[in-house]
């Protein structure tokens, strides 16, 4: 079973998601902010980590450097996600160190082929 790392400030979004996925089969914990979504990653043992872009504290653009900066361990697959979808936002999100973009409302179809995708690649 996978282990996701859902970063998320909405609850809505939150409940949302994590319920659809943990139907699917993930195992979903919950960060509700962008401190908290570092300090999650970085204690390790993600599959997969879904990271918000606009979050409190920090934002996920700067959560996601943190987590590269600070991660010894394999690198673990972070996909950005936004409602505010601008362009520049996927080259942005794939500077800061995410490896894949998607957007809100999730069509969760797309985004379960971008996780399956980032699961099932060599490390």
């Amino acid at each position: 079973m996978p282990r996701i790392l859902l970063v998320e400030d909405n609850e809505m979004n939150r409940d949302m998601l994590s319920r659809r996925l943990a139907r699917r089969g993930h195992e979903v914990a919950i960060a509700v902010d962008g401190l908290e979504g570092v300090a999650k990653a970085l204690e390790g043992g993600w599959d997969l980590i879904l990271m918000d872009m606009s979050l409190p504290e920090v934002d996920g653009w700067e959560a996601t450097r943190r987590i590269r900066a600070g991660s010894s361990g394999p690198r673990v697959p972070i996909i950005a996600l936004t409602a505010h979808a601008m362009s520049g936002d996927r080259e942005k999100a794939l500077e800061a160190g995410c490896d894949d973009y998607d957007t809100k409302p999730v069509d969760l179809e797309r985004l379960l082929g971008k996780m399956t995708a980032l699961l099932d690649r060599p490390a």
